[in-house]
């Protein structure tokens, strides 16, 4: 089984990343296809992140999802609170019986710098390099680790129309080992203060959220 990392976060909340190295027919044997997808590697990542679900609640009334004008998925009545994420061979999600929630999972990449001025004001940028002779590998991390958070945070609002810059600010992040704590804001209709946690593994990045 490739349940490559999993954490009961709290009595209600639990969080699980899924490899997948199955074929389609793994997955459809116990998760229905809801909608039409194409591309043969976005269905089993649309899958894969279904089955994960299940796999956190066996009661998970996978049939009942219903998509948001923002493409997000819901249950209408609330049973469960749910995010998901897909990276690669990877998913990710984290569902919650009480507790809004999002999750997020990345590839560290050299791309994340290219666009950091993207995402990242200046005083974001101070905070995550720590240091200015930090040299631009060793940049990576923290990079992804930051557009990571942030969306998280956006799957966490879940109602679209959020400029990155503009409506979250990551004011202190906290690093040790493979293990990463943001404290943030978010600002788009009030202010909120959230805390996201990470971790790294297999040059991969996750972060989740829940308040």
């Amino acid at each position: 089984m490739p349940l490559v990392y999993q954490q009961n976060i709290n009595e209600v909340t639990k969080l699980a990343v899924w490899h997948i190295d199955e074929q389609e027919d793994f997955f459809l044997q116990q998760v229905p296809l809801q909608r039409e997808i194409t591309h043969p590697h976005k269905r089993l990542q649309h899958l894969a992140g279904r089955f994960l679900l299940r796999e956190l609640f066996p009661r998970f009334p996978l049939q009942l999802i219903a998509l948001a004008d923002t493409k997000k998925p819901f249950l209408p009545n609330e049973a469960f609170h749910f995010s998901i994420s897909h990276c690669g061979d990877y998913a990710a999600a984290i569902v919650s019986e009480q507790n809004r929630v999002g999750v997020d999972i990345e590839l560290i990449t050299s791309k994340v710098a290219l666009i950091k001025d993207k995402f990242l004001d200046i005083t974001e940028q101070e905070i995550i390099a720590g240091a200015a002779t930090a040299s631009a590998s060793e940049m990576l991390l923290p990079l992804t680790w930051a557009w990571s958070t942030k969306e998280t945070i956006f799957k966490w609002y879940g109602e679209g129309k959020v400029d990155f810059r503009q409506h979250m600010h990551i004011v202190r992040m906290d690093a040790e080992g493979n293990e990463m704590t943001a404290s943030c804001i978010f600002n788009k209709h009030k202010q909120i203060s959230v805390q996201v946690h990470g971790l790294c593994f297999n040059n991969l990045v996750l972060t989740w959220l829940q308040t």
